[in-house]
């Protein structure tokens, strides 16, 4: 691990929810004896002079650790942070904790206090850090390694006199932009090829941002290689992952990222129609394919299940466990949606390779593929009657377009780009990125969100080559959604506008926009009839330990429609997906970028009918993140993915099965190479969450 800090939290654990919440901190579960605690019984003794240091001298030692990247610091140049806490009063916040009565590490004063906050800061964890809760091992633990007595000194004299807001210094100035690192060939080949497996998802190709932060240069060179190094290695609580304690990136990668990142974005090629064709093929001809079910089994309930790092689904019977096939398709899969009827499988791989798998077949396989771009997350198909299984649309992150396909055979027909306006302030993008899209009950239309520009676009499919397309203002950074349980609603989350936009496909219209906790992100969200409320779908958080039900009956229950009625609490923030069914007592949630290691291999249940808290969570693995939940065909078994490391034999992945009534477990399917999303035909044709 790195011994660099990823954000130098100082206080951060410490004090933040007395001056965020107005409430008084809460000590870690359990709170660590004192003869752990490491620092020492008093300030440290060095040669240094007694008097605060010069504001050049602590200020460089902040820079120096990386915490501009997270914090404010009064003084410090460059330190405008927003991951962690404002540590403009950082001597006020620490002597209410050691008034608080709820501490229990050694420190008697101020000084002794912001001493051990740096050298050991878990030994105190406040209830909230800058609106997350803090977490265990947030703040790396090897700042007594990294800097020396008589500069861990200075560091907690200068914090010592920020008191009340008043900083021991001029104001602050802005960071001077440093050189930009240079990079050989060899090096940003490699760093651009991580990028956009591990990072473009979240913040762009072109490095714009949306659910993650911008990383142009602008914003990055600021920052400095060490603080975006160590943010990188160890993640943050609001939901970028931990690549380097994941094992995912090496330190070496992790500085290579961090150099990339402060140079220009290199400029991705654009897709044409003729590309799209050169990459077509049919492997089994519509007239040579069965015209009925070649097999025995119950292929209804047949499980779909991405191999993420592997580059290819597995074809599971629902019914037995077995891996009937496991079939190439593009690079890490993102969703598979079927077909009308359930005879196909379209997979999409983020990639932007089509594969069609025909489930008809003796043994379920690939019969059509297609690349329509480079970068792609959605695909979905005609549902709507008389247009049952004739087109497939692709939904791409770059180059930003729309691809609508022959539903048979994969021919690419029409490409419609989403290069636009932003609803809001009307400026142009160059990459306004398709994120969810579902298909419409109600007439032969898909719903696509337009991720940058904040655009719902429903278009009609009745016409492919001439396509009509209503664009319905909404909320920037669109992402993933679901069906309320009528299906007249979808409900979508801006997630970096931290709430969900309700689209009315009857009346097709924006129906509501609803605030909720910071960075929904449902999956396609979870239906239930409240207790109190009604029916509701509800939604985790990927910056927030919370579940946000929102009312979705505006006739039965006007009162509780369109906001917020309920709100959940979460043993931590991380959460990817949520699901249940009608016939089940439980929702389901994981954690699975939570920043507390057991916690990413854990899973909680809600009972429906007493939707207060959690009734129970558990850990189902001693490796890798649990994520995603999917049914089988009755409702009567749930099934988790463990989202293992592909190199580590082993410990690649599975897939544990639970019995819903009774949360028992029933199997496990090992040897999956890093499973992620599991489809079941039957309920991705009924959209049953």
């Amino acid at each position: 691990m790195l011994k660099k800090p990823l954000f130098f939290v100082v206080v951060l654990l410490a004090a933040l929810a007395l001056t965020a919440c107005g409430g008084s901190p809460a000590p870690a579960e359990p709170p660590p004896p004192a003869a752990t605690v490491e620092a020492p019984a008093s300030p440290v003794e060095t040669e240094a002079p007694t008097e605060a240091p010069a504001v050049e001298d602590a200020a460089a030692l902040f820079q120096k650790g990386g915490c501009v990247a997270c914090h404010v610091i009064p003084g410090v140049p460059g330190a405008v942070g927003t991951i962690g806490p404002d540590l403009s009063d950082a001597a006020g916040m620490a002597a209410a904790v050691l008034a608080s009565g709820e501490y229990r590490g050694s420190a008697a004063t101020v000084e002794e206090y912001l001493l051990e906050s740096i050298v050991n800061p878990d030994v105190y964890l406040a209830s909230d850090c800058n609106g997350v809760p803090c977490q265990a091992g947030q703040m790396p633990s090897g700042f007594g390694d990294m800097y020396s007595e008589a500069e861990l000194n200075a560091m907690v004299q200068f914090m010592a006199a920020l008191q009340g807001g008043a900083a021991a210094a001029p104001a602050q100035e802005p960071a001077a932009a440093g050189e930009t690192p240079q990079l050989t060939e060899e090096e940003f080949a490699e760093a651009t090829q991580i990028f956009f497996d591990r990072c473009a998802g979240c913040h762009g190709v072109l490095r714009k941002g949306a659910t993650g932060p911008a990383l142009t240069p602008d914003v990055t060179i600021p920052k400095g290689t060490l603080a975006l190094e160590t943010i990188i290695f160890n993640g943050t609580p609001r939901g970028m992952p931990d690549w380097g304690r994941q094992g995912v990136l090496t330190e070496e990668q992790a500085n290579l990222m961090a150099r990339f990142i402060q140079n220009e974005p290199p400029a991705p090629p654009e897709m044409s129609m003729a590309d799209m064709k050169e990459t077509w093929s049919v492997l089994v001809s519509p007239e040579e394919r069965p015209t009925e079910p070649q097999t025995d089994r119950n292929w209804q309930n047949y499980f779909v299940v991405t191999l993420r790092d592997a580059g290819q689904v597995a074809v599971i019977d629902g019914d037995t466990y077995e891996v009937v096939n496991t079939v190439d398709t593009g690079y890490a899969v993102h969703i598979t949606r079927m077909s009308a009827t359930g005879r196909y499988a379209y997979v999409i791989g983020r990639d932007g390779k089509v594969a069609l798998i025909d489930l008809w077949m003796e043994t379920p396989d690939k019969v059509a593929e297609v690349q329509t771009c480079y970068d792609a997350r959605s695909v979905e198909v005609s549902k709507y009657e008389g247009f049952e299984d004739q087109y497939a649309v692709v939904g791409c992150y770059w180059p930003p377009h729309f691809a609508i396909l022959d539903g048979a055979t994969l021919e690419p027909m029409k490409v419609v780009s989403t290069r636009s306006y932003t609803y809001d302030t009307e400026e142009y993008h160059p990459e306004p990125r398709v994120a969810s899209i579902v298909a419409s009950h109600f007439a032969p239309q898909w719903i696509i969100n337009v991720k940058e520009t904040g655009q719902v676009w429903l278009v009609d499919y009745s016409d492919p080559n001439n396509p009509t397309i209503k664009m319905l203002e909404s909320e920037r950074f669109l992402h993933d959604g679901g069906w309320d349980a009528t299906k007249r609603y979808f409900l979508v989350a801006a997630n970096a506008r931290d709430s969900v936009v309700v689209v009315d496909a009857l009346d097709q219209q924006v129906e509501a926009i609803v605030p909720t906790g910071t960075k929904p992100h449902p999956g396609r969200g979870a239906n239930f009839v409240d207790p109190e409320f009604g029916p509701v779908w509800c939604t985790g958080h990927i910056g927030q330990g919370l579940i946000s039900c929102i009312g979705t009956d505006p006739e039965g229950h006007p009162e509780s429609a369109w906001k917020v009625v309920r709100e959940i609490e979460l043993p931590s923030a991380g959460s990817l997906f949520i699901k249940t069914h009608p016939s089940s007592p439980w929702i389901w949630v994981d954690l699975t970028l939570s920043t507390d290691e057991t916690l990413q291999r854990s899973v909680c249940v809600i009972d429906k009918q007493n939707p207060t808290e959690v009734a129970k969570c558990w850990e189902i693995s001693d490796y890798g993140r649990a994520v995603h939940f999917e049914y089988n065909q009755d409702g009567s078994e749930v099934w988790v993915s463990v989202w293992g490391t592909a190199d580590q034999p082993g410990k690649t992945g599975e897939i544990v099965v639970y019995d819903d009534a009774t949360l028992e477990e029933l199997a496990r399917i090992p040897d999956l190479v890093t499973p992620t999303g599991k489809f079941n035909v039957y309920n991705t044709v009924e959209d049953i969450y």
